[in-house]
């Protein structure tokens, strides 16, 4: 795969994870109140939740959070473009942009990160939090693929 071929997929990814993330964030906030429940199923509620730390409300409330947010973003564009043409380097990174710009729009605008999936045990997230985790994991397995070298 070329570099151009890769970089067009992982955009595109990006922008379908971000269009995803904010028009659910969007619809949670005009029909769920803040701090509503609603149960969908027996195990999953949606909820209408802020977070203004990073993973489960860490460092809350500061600009240091947005700051390394896109130091974090300068990254993963900076490893991709060295590894680009690497199987599946495109879709790690684009889950990873999409989900990193999703929340960093949130912070900026909102002042703080809407989160609305509840599972039982388990902090509220959201269709960002969700890529990111893909992301990483997947990053796991761009980062392991000997086929590449």
């Amino acid at each position: 795969m070329t570099r151009r071929v890769a970089w067009t997929r992982a955009l595109l990814v990006a922008a379908g994870v971000l269009v995803l993330d904010q028009v659910s964030k969007a619809v949670v906030r005009a029909t769920i109140e803040r701090g509503e429940q609603v149960e969908v199923l027996p195990f999953l509620d949606l909820v209408n939740t802020r977070n203004e730390g990073i993973a489960f409300g860490a460092l809350g409330g500061s600009w240091l959070v947005t700051i390394l947010v896109l130091v974090a973003v300068v990254g993963i564009v900076l490893v991709f473009n060295a590894h680009a043409t690497r199987r599946t380097a495109w879709l790690t990174t684009g889950l990873l942009l999409g989900g990193a710009v999703g929340n960093v729009i949130d912070r900026i605008v909102e002042g703080s990160v809407t989160d609305f999936v509840k599972l039982p045990h388990w902090p509220q997230f959201n269709v960002a939090d969700i890529a990111i985790t893909f992301g990483v994991l997947s990053l796991f397995f761009v980062l392991d693929d000997r086929s590449d070298r």
